[in-house]
């Protein structure tokens, strides 16, 4: 597996597809609410097995978001290889704290990274999420 940066058609098409079919199809979010004009000020990333587009996640300033694998690429470390390339990443650009909003059911996912969470649930998409943070 390897994560790369999106730069040209191809990897921006294979990055919207993993949403896509994570959030759009698998989670039934609207695709007005997943896609936003954020999506243009940010990094994107993509995670490939093999050449196949399995993982995505954006960063956006200090924030992370949209952090997907495919369902039959859950728990075999897709997830946590993706989330160290976005943190080194980040890192080099002189980010010092990231935050991001987890759904609720992903909180020891991301706890096992090192982020922590704080303050109360709130609702994004009708999905239950928790504001989480952690210092590089």
């Amino acid at each position: 597996m390897n994560v790369i940066v999106a730069q040209d058609q191809k990897t921006f098409l294979d990055h919207y597809i993993v949403r896509g079919k994570v959030f759009i199809i698998e989670q039934a979010i609207d695709w007005s609410e997943e896609l936003d004009e954020k999506d243009y000020d940010s990094t994107l990333f993509n995670l490939y097995d093999n050449d196949v587009p399995i993982g995505a996640a954006r960063l956006y300033k200090n924030k992370v978001g949209r952090v997907a694998v495919l369902k039959e690429h859950r728990h075999k470390k897709a997830g946590t290889l993706l989330m160290k390339h976005l943190e080194s990443h980040a890192r080099k650009m002189g980010i010092e704290e990231l935050e991001l909003g987890a759904q609720t059911y992903i909180i020891p996912f991301y706890e096992s990274l090192g982020y922590e969470a704080y303050g109360e649930i709130f609702l994004d998409a009708d999905i239950e999420h928790r504001m989480m943070r952690k210092k590089l």
